[in-house]
């Protein structure tokens, strides 16, 4: 069986690609943290519909989880940089598109392209660094994966709100989807030029029977946890979401099938399935996302409808947190390298301080955004001491000839918890707000969150054993 392989590389340029992988990772954080703020304005220049504006967002989301183990596959067998640069292609003509859109319909349809894209690229990131890094030079590189994802989150929230408010030429929200693509275009010509070639398995063929079984069963359970307050929990949605469960159940007879009668190569590896800490740090992964997500979606609600903060103010709230992230993601991958599960642990400890405070502040009566700001950056630190070591400490033990695969499955768990927290969370938060106060809402949901911490904890722990 073929092994893939990178060709050697100065150590120079080894963190040029790192930047330049992480430049898209940027990207695409921006991009989904940006199109919240600018919904209102979409709305009003395209007389969009409630349906369409869950579209924007929800198929959006939709196509990039359940291709994204796909495209994590498809890299492992052509190789990173060419399916990089497809994602890419696709990514930036998908935002052309976006900007261009001249009704709602329109834009969901170019949304939904522009998800499928990012399915192919993103998974990229993670199995470069993968291939590249090692020991302490991968907690350093996850480090700057992670304080990435900070900061492109914070330069979505500010980003969005001002060039909406700024219209520039009269373009308005078009510009949030603009602006990528020359970025785009020089991050293409940039990945051509110094993305290593890596030997895949070009002999192989994709498993399209696991990639089709993969899809509908992803379908069927994040259609209905995204969009299951639009039909108001019907019954029928919870059997749909039965049968995505036993779908995916079903992978794994599927996929030892692939492996063993036709001798060809599985969507997911079985060793993956197998490995008893992959699968744990996967729960971990999936009750620290559930608290993600979630947490943004409540306090944007709380900050806009219950303290009245216009878009760019509740974005600005919200900008210390974003930061705090950023700044403490830089130093929270070598110190996960030193002290271990102890630093992730201490990291939940750090989280779940922080929504105690915010739960105090609210209870309080605290509704100045500058106070609030000063509460929130404690959530974003512990955060930051959590998100990108985790990441870094699952894939660790993937085989480098699966790291598109196993990035692919990660990111994928990665949705179902954020898609899973919106809907529960989301849910208790509107039934709770409806019946009492938005502030006793925001406290029960920020408790709910305290305790999907403690299971990451607690997930976390025997990690260390396992490994």
């Amino acid at each position: 069986m073929a092994v893939l392989t990178v060709t050697a590389a100065p150590l120079d340029r080894r963190w040029w690609v790192l930047a330049l992988v992480v430049a898209a990772q940027f990207m695409f954080v921006v991009d989904a943290f940006v199109v919240n703020v600018a919904i209102p304005s979409i709305r009003a220049g395209l007389n969009a519909t409630t349906p369409e504006i869950q579209g924007i967002i929800v198929l959006y989301q939709i196509a990039f989880a359940t291709l994204i183990v796909t495209g994590g596959r498809l890299g492992d067998i052509r190789g990173a940089k060419p399916v990089f640069l497809l994602g890419l292609l696709g990514f930036t003509l998908a935002s052309l598109w976006c900007g261009l859109a001249a009704s709602g319909g329109e834009l969901v349809l170019a949304r939904a392209v522009q998800g499928a894209a990012a399915a192919l690229m993103i998974p990229q990131v993670l199995a470069t660094i993968h291939l590249l890094f090692r020991d302490e030079e991968r907690g350093r590189a996850f480090g700057i994966y992670g304080f990435t994802l900070g900061f492109g989150g914070a330069v979505g929230f500010g980003l969005g709100g001002w060039l909406v408010a700024l219209d520039l030429d009269g373009l308005g929200w078009r510009t949030i989807f603009f602006v990528n693509v020359p970025i785009g275009v020089v991050l293409m010509l940039t990945a051509w030029c110094l993305m290593p070639e890596t030997t895949g398995k070009p002999e192989t063929r994709l498993d399209l029977i696991g990639a089709s079984i993969l899809l509908v069963a992803l379908l069927c359970v994040l259609g209905p946890l995204l969009l299951g307050g639009e039909f108001d929990w019907a019954p029928w949605l919870f059997a749909v979401i039965a049968a995505g469960l036993l779908l995916l159940a079903a992978m794994w007879p599927v996929e030892r099938w692939v492996e063993r009668d036709r001798r060809g190569l599985p969507l997911i590896h079985l060793d993956l399935l197998r490995d008893r800490g992959f699968a744990t740090g996967l729960a971990a992964v999936f009750c620290f996302t559930f608290a993600n997500i979630s947490f943004y979606l409540v306090l944007t609600l709380y900050l806009q409808l219950a303290l009245h903060l216009p878009p760019l103010q509740s974005g600005s709230t919200v900008l210390p947190l974003a930061i705090a992230f950023a700044l403490m993601s830089r130093f929270a991958g070598p110190r996960a390298q030193q002290r271990g599960i102890v630093a992730l642990i201490q990291g939940c400890g750090v989280q779940i301080g922080g929504l105690a405070l915010l739960g105090i502040a609210v209870a309080a009566g605290l509704s100045a955004a500058p106070a609030l700001a000063i509460v929130l950056m404690v959530f974003g630190i512990g955060q930051a001491m959590v998100m990108a070591p985790l990441y870094g400490l699952v894939l660790t033990e993937v085989p480098a000839a699966h790291a598109g695969s196993g990035g692919g499955v990660m990111i994928t768990v990665q949705q179902i918890g954020n898609g899973a927290g919106v809907a529960v969370v989301g849910a208790v938060y509107w039934s709770l707000q409806a019946a009492h106060t938005s502030r006793e809402a925001l406290i029960v949901s920020l408790g709910i969150l305290m305790i999907s911490i403690v299971f990451t904890a607690l997930f976390i722990r025997p990690l260390g054993g396992a490994r």
